[in-house]
């Protein structure tokens, strides 16, 4: 049986239940923003997981998905802790030079967060000797580029990657992708960072050379946010609604039916994917689906990840400060 399709290290926590050997998890709640943080500390987490070894921290807020600014600047300001911490853990100099990189096509909007990030990015590596003194403790020699995807440029992005690590060596590699995920209720409005790297495309089965400290010889954080689901598990997730509501609340003209609705409620959730997966296969492929709204979600989230970045790699500016230089 395959496995469903997801990026995130909490959807695969999520899978093994009480199995969670060599991994600790821990939970924060503030209003309506709830942040998990998963770290994987031995062999045995990383063989259940199935993700090396290292910290994934995931921020979710079904806030991230509307037109609410206060809520975006919350959800901005947690996002830019996170990436301190993980900065830090990381042992990242002040000065220490950071290499934006965001994956994806800039022509399909649900693939165009990366791009979209790194045009929001305060650039500063080509700047830093001209900085007025005032502004100059606060900032970073700091680079960013959305390099394209193999199918328009004929290259491996970590190809491209790599020759730009090797000449201008920074000390720190972000990489910002569209995700997948295992349920509708997390499109758009979970946010996933880890200090492990990131392999382009494997959320929908596409595996490329991962960017990580392995491949590339600096560390890497990654940043993603899923913005599709399979059709399979679009189809399952209300499949598994509509059942739930059938089981409990059975319309009298189906009474009769009620056993049965009960019976493939009850099923493995990964047993009634790979059903509705096999059925889909012949006439679909692999499609994969995303919300109408993609287009502004795609835009309030790149406002959220490129403040969050900004703010977490220059230190000593805020929100304010960033705005006014990029303006």
């Amino acid at each position: 049986m395959r496995n469903i399709y997801t990026d995130l290290a909490l959807e695969m926590a999520e899978q093994l239940g009480d199995g969670l050997e060599g991994i600790d998890m821990q939970t924060e709640q503030i209003d309506n923003i709830k942040t998990t943080t998963i770290s994987i500390k031995s062999e045995a987490g990383e063989r259940n997981m199935g993700k090396p070894r290292g910290t994934y921290i995931t921020i979710e807020s079904p806030d991230i998905k509307i037109a609410d600014i206060d809520a975006h600047e919350q959800i901005m300001a947690i996002l830019t802790d996170k990436l301190a911490v993980l900065r830090d853990g990381l042992k990242i100099a002040p000065q220490g030079s950071v290499l934006v990189i965001g994956l994806g096509n800039r022509d399909v909007t649900p693939d165009a967060l990366g791009p979209k990030v790194v045009s929001k990015i305060l650039v500063t590596r080509h700047i830093m000797e001209t900085l007025p003194k005032e502004i100059f403790g606060g900032l970073r020699p700091l680079s960013a580029l959305a390099p394209g995807v193999m199918g328009t440029t004929g290259i491996e992005t970590a190809e491209v990657v790599k020759g730009l690590v090797e000449n201008i060596k920074p000390d720190l590699l972000i990489a910002i992708d569209a995700l997948a995920a295992r349920s509708i209720a997390r499109i758009n409005q979970t946010i996933q960072l880890a200090d492990t790297g990131i392999a382009p495309g494997a959320g929908i089965g596409n595996r490329r050379m991962a960017l990580n400290r392995e491949n590339l010889g600096v560390p890497v954080i990654a940043i993603g946010v899923p913005t599709v689901v399979d059709a399979a598990t679009f189809v399952n997730d209300t499949l598994g609604m509509f059942l739930a509501q059938m089981s409990e609340d059975t319309p009298e003209f189906l009474k009769d039916g009620a056993a049965f609705f009960s019976m493939l409620n009850n099923l493995e959730d990964n047993d009634k994917y790979a059903i509705i997966r096999n059925t889909l296969d012949p006439h679909m492929g692999n499609m994969f689906v995303t919300p109408k709204e993609i287009g502004e979600v795609v835009r309030w989230l790149s406002n959220i990840i490129a403040n969050g970045i900004n703010m977490a790699m220059h230190r000593g500016i805020d929100k304010d400060d960033i705005n006014r230089f990029m303006h």
